[in-house]
């Protein structure tokens, strides 16, 4: 069963250094009241927002240290938004948080916890690690991309880097997902960018909605997300019954913000049927264009 409409929030948060794991609390908090003060059915938090909380330790330590230690606030992190989503009632994508390999303690990855109003939680790992993910911090990559159920309909999630691999969000839009959510960090406009335009391309491939959160204010003291530059937006596809310029909504430049949108689930399906062209339709599968691939010599 699928929804026609729903509000969907979507974050530019803002890592700043804290003093305390309640400050913490308190700051994530606030952005989870404010969604369900605007009757959101669901919020999207960014890649790695979680890593303010290193500043809570040694920051003179190596920092896969560090993430490693961050990597042992899971089950308080995940208490945390398991509360929140039920006392808001919402659907969370709880950004990225480092976390461990159970029964290897120097693997760890990159994993967004998704929860359901009732607190129950899936995780959906990084699938492509960056370059400063794999040879700076050591994370490995998930291998299992997850088709998500909910109330109004299936989303799945790309985190970040992942959202620049298309084969992913098609197989999500082939599975019958309506909303591909990215959370990101990125800290250059060229980084942001990359993940930006690829987010639309997405939007056009698959007639789907992208939900994209961004990291911004600054960590100096932390290495690889010292600074962060990002814009959160809600995209649509390039057709009529959608925003003029695929953009539902999106924030201002680096500022602190809570960007929201009404979407239309049901015009997706249309458009998926009955739209100007029908890329996902219309698209080859791996095999087919592999059959026909020929190479010739000019």
């Amino acid at each position: 069963m699928t929804a026609e409409r729903i509000r969907i929030a979507t974050t530019q948060y803002y890592i700043r250094p804290v003093e305390s794991y309640g400050q913490f609390v308190d700051q994530v908090s606030g952005v989870v009241a404010t969604a369900g003060d605007y009757k959101c059915k669901l919020l999207v938090l960014p890649e790695y927002f979680t890593i303010q909380l290193l500043t809570l330790g040694d920051l003179t330590r190596p920092v896969t240290e560090q993430v490693r230690t961050l990597a042992r606030r899971v089950p308080e992190f995940t208490e945390l938004m398991s509360k929140l989503a039920k006392q808001h009632g919402l659907y969370i994508v709880a950004g990225s948080i480092p976390n461990l390999e159970p029964n290897d303690h120097e693997k760890v990855y990159n994993d967004a916890f998704v929860f359901n109003p009732r607190g129950q939680h899936v995780i959906q790992g990084k699938m492509h690690m960056t370059r400063w993910e794999n040879e700076e911090w050591f994370v490995s990559p998930r291998r299992l991309f997850h088709v998500i159920e909910t109330d109004f309909g299936k989303i799945a999630v790309t985190i970040c880097y992942d959202v620049e691999f298309p084969e992913l969000a098609r197989a999500a839009a082939h599975a019958g997902c309506y909303i591909l959510v990215c959370p990101s960090c990125t800290d250059d406009r060229q980084g942001y960018l990359r993940v930006r335009y690829c987010a639309q391309a997405r939007t056009v491939e698959n007639t789907m909605y992208v939900v994209h959160a961004c990291t911004v204010g600054s960590l100096p003291m932390v290495p690889a997300v010292s600074m962060n530059y990002g814009v959160a937006s809600i995209l649509t596809p390039s057709d009529y019954p959608f925003a003029r310029d695929g953009i539902a909504a999106e924030g201002n430049i680096n500022q602190e913000q809570l960007v929201i949108a009404d979407i239309g689930l049901d015009t997706i399906q249309q458009a998926r049927d009955n739209g100007t062209v029908l890329p996902l339709r219309d698209s080859l599968t791996t095999a087919e264009l592999t059959s026909r691939l020929e190479q010739v010599t000019l």
